[in-house]
């Protein structure tokens, strides 16, 4: 079997994706077989946990109030389950995702401050997820962007501690900032100016490390950066940040080289890369075999990272 018949034998929100990313299939075919994210495999199951109230396990990003236990932050809540489906590509047009995601955002509130869902939080993570999430189900989230953007730090990128805490980025708080802001240029077609000076100097942020290493020493910055994980949820790591830069449409930067060769070099015999960091804690459901196995979600993102890399450099 070569590697996208492999892929193509997956759920139908790897298939679509592989369709449109590795094969250039017929947009007709893409279409249709994306709709069936909505109906079939990992997308319908997570949209039939939505409970009565609108919300995934009452909470917007702790499941019933919930804090971290010993076995990690649980993934179930509202806010990590409607960026999943951002994820598997779910089209934000289908009926029952329209109706699901119309009463999570008429009725889920943040815990720290009870505000709609839409607003996000005042830090940079839960707010950076509202956008994402918004922004790609049809939202107006121009104001908590504006607040966003006013949220960066002097070296620019973000963080979610506030700034009498942390005057210093953070990469995992920089890549969700960025995710956001290309999620909401593309619903709108442009950013503010503000919005799109910030978004430039976060991507340098990034750059300018390397994808991975401290400015000041050129050591790796956590070698958890150095190992590939999906879902990511608010976590960092290189191909997370490959990926951002092809989706927004970068050119191909010398400073991101060193990626491109670690990402290279993971690749296994058979064409195949693997899961590698599996992020602690309750999940809706297992979508792969586990740390050290062949995955589908790995292998899809690094073929079409590869991809944009070598067509453009």
């Amino acid at each position: 079997m070569s590697v996208a018949d492999w892929l193509m034998a997956g759920d139908p929100a790897i298939r679509w994706q592989t369709m449109r990313d590795l094969l250039d299939a017929d947009p007709i075919e893409v279409v249709d077989e994306r709709a069936r994210v909505a109906r079939e495999g990992w997308g319908a199951r997570l949209l039939s946990l939505q409970l009565e109230d609108g919300s995934w396990d009452h909470g917007a990003w702790w499941p019933s109030g919930r804090r971290d236990t010993d076995d990690g932050q649980p993934w179930t809540s509202t806010a990590h389950v409607l960026l999943l489906l951002t994820h598997l590509g779910v089209d934000p047009d289908a009926h029952q995702v329209r109706e699901a995601v119309g009463r999570a955002f008429a009725s889920v509130r943040w815990e720290d401050g009870d505000q709609p869902f839409l607003e996000g939080e005042s830090e940079a993570c839960s707010l950076s997820t509202a956008i994402s999430i918004g922004a790609y189900f049809g939202q107006d989230m121009a104001t908590p962007v504006r607040r966003l953007v006013k949220d960066r730090r002097s070296d620019g990128g973000w963080n979610c501690d506030p700034p009498w805490r942390s005057s210093r980025s953070s990469f995992h708080s920089t890549i969700g900032a960025l995710e956001s802001l290309v999620a909401h240029r593309r619903a709108t077609g442009a950013l503010a100016p503000e919005a799109g000076e910030a978004f430039l100097d976060g991507q340098d942020y990034l750059l300018d490390r390397h994808l991975m290493r401290r400015r000041s020493t050129g050591e790796i910055v956590d070698p958890a950066y150095q190992r590939f994980s999906f879902p990511t949820y608010w976590h960092y790591d290189v191909l997370r940040a490959l990926e951002h830069l092809r989706e927004s449409g970068a050119e191909p930067d010398e400073r991101a080289g060193e990626a491109i060769d670690m990402l290279r070099a993971r690749r296994s015999a058979v064409g195949t890369w693997p899961l590698e960091n599996t992020h602690r804690g309750r999940v809706p459901f297992v979508m792969e075999d586990g740390d050290g196995r062949p995955s589908r979600w790995n292998t899809l993102r690094a073929l079409r990272v590869l991809r944009w890399w070598e067509e453009r450099a």
